[in-house]
C-alpha cells in the first residue's frame, strides 16, 4: 500500500478529512522548501475552520484527547507535504519534529502526548516517518490548541 493510500485510511480512521483549505493563523507561509528539505510550520489541531482539541492537558483535556490533538497536527502537516509534493512517496525522511503541548502545571506526558503524532508518522511513511523528536509543555498555544507540531522532511 502506498503512503498516500495509509494517509487516507488513517484520515479516514480518525474520522477527519484533510482534504480541503489547511488554514493557516498568521502572516507566514505554511511550509519552505530548501533543496532537499522542506520546514513545515507549526500545525495545531484544525479540522477547517474549528480547532478540534483545546485546552491544558491533565486539566480541560486528557492524554488520549491530547494525543488525538497530535495525531490531527501531524495529518496537517502531511497534508500539506502531499499538496507541496503530489505524493507521500516523495518524502525519504523526517529528521526531526517538535511537539508542543498546552500543559497543566502537574502534567508531565508530553511524550506520551507526542507518540501520538510518532507513532502515525511512522504507520503513513515507513521507515521514512522515523525521526528525532522534542516534545515540551507550555503555558498556552495559539487558539487555546492543546498541541501544537512542526517538522522537517527530506524529499526527493
Amino acid at each position: 500500500m502506498s503512503c498516500d493510500a495509509r494517509f487516507s485510511e488513517e484520515a479516514a480512521a480518525l474520522g477527519y478529512s484533510f482534504d480541503g483549505e489547511i488554514k493557516i493563523g498568521g502572516n507566514y507561509t505554511p511550509l519552505i522548501r530548501d533543496g532537499n528539505h522542506i520546514h513545515v510550520s507549526g500545525q495545531i489541531p484544525r479540522v477547517g475552520n474549528e480547532v478540534v482539541v483545546t485546552g491544558a492537558a491533565g486539566d480541560d483535556t486528557d492524554l488520549a484527547r491530547a494525543r488525538l490533538g497530535a495525531q490531527i497536527c501531524v495529518m496537517r502537516a502531511l497534508a500539506l507535504l502531499q499538496r507541496s509534493l503530489g505524493s507521500l512517496e516523495r518524502v525519504k525522511a523526517i529528521p526531526s519534529i517538535s511537539v508542543f503541548v498546552q500543559s497543566a502545571r502537574h502534567f508531565t506526558q508530553q511524550s506520551e502526548v507526542a507518540d501520538g503524532a510518532s507513532e502515525l508518522l511512522y504507520k503513513i511513511l515507513g521507515p521514512a516517518g522515523a525521526h528525532t523528536r522534542t516534545s515540551v509543555g507550555a503555558f498556552q498555544l495559539p487558539k487555546n490548541a492543546t498541541v501544537e507540531l512542526s517538522l522537517q522532511a527530506t524529499v526527493e
